[in-house]
């Protein structure tokens, strides 16, 4: 079999037996050193692990900055206590289901692809053009699952403030509308940085701002 071209292009075996021509491994596949999309059944690190946390604590972190910024007075309130409550419930539950919602499905671990150097975070620019010709479209999650993921449970963050935020504001009689408007503007802010810059942050910034915001909280 014929190797393929650039880093990540990858043959798939079909169930006839017979091999796809070079292209993009599907979700949850990796090209393997005979250029084959092999399935990804790697344990995530521990590295990787606390990369997930960090990036769930952003929200967390936001959430309550903000809920103590819109506070009238410098004391923690009844007010606060429930917001910050919500905001501590909404995120573990949105990383639990993020977790239950990837490979394998309903299990509280994480089948991973690992990152083996830093340019697996940005397959999109690394699609070869065998000639000089047509180009090869290539680009896959080559460290599954460490964006999709994240992806995932940005989103499940603001379902769950729009399911959770009305009914105990309906029960306890808490208003925190600030706090809901300042998350619909951070949680894209978050998803958006995230797209672009989640190689530079696993890479090189996860401690720095994990320093700023202890420093600064």
């Amino acid at each position: 079999m014929d190797r393929c071209p650039g880093q990540y292009c990858g043959r798939t075996l079909y169930d006839n037996g017979s091999w796809s021509d070079c292209g993009a491994c599907e979700r949850g596949y990796r090209v393997n050193e005979s250029f084959v999309c092999s399935p990804c059944r790697d344990e995530l690190n521990t590295y990787s692990w606390l990369y997930l946390g960090f990036m769930a604590m952003l929200p967390l972190m936001l959430h309550c900055f903000f809920i103590d910024l819109n506070a009238k007075d410098r004391k923690f309130s009844r007010k606060q206590l429930i917001l910050t409550a919500c905001a501590f419930i909404e995120v573990v539950l949105s990383a639990i289901l993020a977790i239950l919602l990837m490979e394998p499905m309903w299990e509280f671990r994480l089948h991973s692809c690992g990152v083996r150097k830093f340019t697996d975070w940005y397959t999109l620019f690394y699609n070869p053009s065998p000639n000089y010709e047509t180009r090869l479209h290539c680009t896959q999650e080559a460290v599954y699952p460490l964006q999709t993921i994240v992806l995932v449970f940005y989103f499940l963050c603001l379902a769950a403030m729009f399911l959770i935020r009305p009914i105990v504001s309906a029960i306890t009689d808490v208003r925190g509308k600030a706090p809901i408007y300042a998350a619909l503007y951070f949680l894209p802010l978050l998803t958006s940085i995230h797209a672009l810059a989640c190689g530079l942050i696993c890479k090189y910034l996860q401690m720095y701002i994990s320093v700023f915001f202890l420093l600064t909280s």
